[in-house]
């Protein structure tokens, strides 16, 4: 299967069909965690297999037409991967745009994998995929996101006050975070080691 190295311990793999029962099982471990802030994170009706395989077809079509980069992150377990979460992008093509999400088990928090993971897919979007903007959204009590946003170079851009609503009816803030192509190129250039 294709892989995208991470360095010698982690990679991005598709979120395909064909790994449907590790991410459903990467969801179930981690699952009343990611329903504290994301919507679509329902506990009171967690997602079955047949779903999540539903989705990850539809992920795939959305890969396949260039508005949706769908990645699981995975680390080394021995000789095999462990999948341990994932990053998705978003993709307005017409405005070239996009927004990207991402998540870890809490278990792989601290390690740099979801910073790793996101400027890989940064790098695909600024470059090849030729978006302009990137947006990521947060909760406003999401310490740890807005800290990966900030390392990323992502402009803190303002609160969107009620912006989510959760399935038992309670609403969210959101923070926008916003990255120019101009801005991630010039930054990864900086990062780049001069030639002699």
């Amino acid at each position: 299967m294709f892989t995208c190295p991470l360095g010698d311990d982690a990679a991005l793999i598709p979120r395909t069909v064909a790994i449907a029962e590790a991410h459903q099982a990467l969801l179930m471990a981690n699952y009343e965690r990611l329903a504290q802030g994301d919507p679509d994170f329902d506990v009171e009706n967690p997602t079955t297999l047949e779903e999540t395989r539903s989705r990850l077809e539809r992920q795939g079509r959305a890969w396949v037409e260039g508005t949706q980069l769908p990645l699981d992150i995975a680390v080394r377990a021995g000789r095999d991967w462990q999948l341990v979460g994932a990053v998705t992008l978003n993709c307005d093509l017409a405005m070239k745009t996009g927004e990207i999400g991402y998540w870890i088990d809490a278990a792989f928090e601290g390690r740099g994998l979801v910073t790793r993971a996101a400027t890989e897919v940064l790098d695909q979007a600024f470059g090849p995929m030729g978006l302009d903007r990137v947006e990521l959204r947060t909760g406003t009590d999401n310490v740890r996101s807005r800290s990966v946003a900030r390392r990323l170079g992502f402009t803190e851009e303002g609160l969107l006050r009620e912006a989510v609503i959760f399935p038992n009816g309670e609403r969210d803030d959101d923070v926008i975070h916003g990255l120019l192509a101009r801005e991630w190129l010039k930054s990864r250039a900086q990062e780049a080691p001069k030639q002699p």
